[in-house]
């Protein structure tokens, strides 16, 4: 099995007797320079539109700009479910990136009269780069709220079809965006359990992963967690400081996801240290600090130095060099 989805913290199944040494890493994986200990950049993104507004606005062109940036630099797309499940599957030598986009406004997805996304939105641009650029999964994570992309039920219901169909990954970002601190329990399970039974009323199918409205947590983390007959979280997102930790790392927490916010032309007084054009600027720099895949995503390889960073679950997985 995939090491993520034998992870006693994500299933509750047991993992495999840890052994006393671990295992080499296939030449393949070694020459790739593979490192599954390394940092993930999970961007997080807001509006996309034509001339940005705010400074959490991003225009298409920006957002283009950014992800021909990340195909070029080997980075491949994988969905925040496969990222907290430990699922992934990207070619040896390559990047995983994460791109998640909050609030479901319409600047995210819409459908022309032909079926097809729009192109001035963010699936638009995700499929115009992938066309460009070989290799560049066209996959995303939409952190949805009730009003869907400025649509209505009939062609949200269709919208969620096909982005389900073409790999994007629809997830849980609450009804009205509120502040979870400041509410009680019962609100909390209304906020994030009516945003599930719209996804599943559309869909058919429950999501995996959430993000916080502003990052904040509510009073008891475990209410955002589960609720029975409600929802069941593998994964939540925070709303962005700097890249997260491998899945395999043991310092990493599924319920406490750091994300990357995108930089635009808009300038907020701290990106130049912690948004994604640093960040990337960064690990560029420091790529011993990056995950590099072994191309294997049922083994976990880095180099033997790393040993003490690797979680216990996945010593059975572990491949060293």
């Amino acid at each position: 099995p995939a090491p993520g989805r034998a992870a006693p913290s994500a299933s509750g199944t047991a993992s495999p007797p840890a052994p006393a040494r671990l295992a080499a890493a296939a030449p393949a994986a070694a020459q790739a320079k593979a490192d599954e200990l390394g940092q993930v950049p999970v961007i997080m993104y807001h509006r996309i539109m034509v001339k940005p507004q705010q400074s959490l606005d991003r225009s298409t062109k920006e957002l283009y700009d950014e992800l021909t940036r990340l195909a070029k630099d080997g980075y491949v797309p994988i969905t925040a479910a496969d990222f907290v499940k430990g699922w992934i599957d990207v070619p040896a030598g390559k990047h995983p990136v994460v791109l998640t986009f909050d609030d479901s406004t319409p600047g995210h997805f819409g459908l022309d009269a032909g079926g097809n996304p729009k192109p001035d939105t963010a699936v638009g641009v995700i499929e115009q780069v992938a066309r460009e650029n070989p290799g560049f999964r066209p996959v995303a994570t939409f952190y949805l709220n009730k009003d869907l992309f400025g649509m209505s039920d009939l062609q949200a219901a269709a919208g969620l079809k096909w982005l389900a169909q073409h790999g994007y990954e629809i997830a849980n970002h609450t009804m009205s965006h509120p502040d979870l601190s400041h509410l009680s329990k019962e609100q909390v399970y209304k906020e994030i359990g009516g945003m599930e039974d719209e996804i599943v009323k559309m869909t058919g199918t429950h999501t995996t992963t959430f993000a916080y409205p502003f990052g904040v947590a509510p009073h008891k983390a475990a209410w955002a967690q589960k609720k029975d007959g409600s929802y069941a979280f593998q994964g939540i997102f925070l709303a962005g400081w700097r890249p997260s930790v491998s899945p395999f790392d043991g310092r990493f927490d599924r319920w406490a996801i750091d994300r990357v916010r995108s930089e635009g032309k808009i300038k907020e007084d701290d990106c130049k240290q912690f948004c994604s054009t640093a960040w990337l600027d960064y690990l560029d720099k420091h790529p011993e600090e990056r995950y590099t895949s072994d191309g294997d995503p049922n083994t976990v390889t880095f180099p033997n130095m790393f040993e003490d960073r690797l979680g216990k679950p996945y010593r059975a997985w572990a491949r060293v060099y």
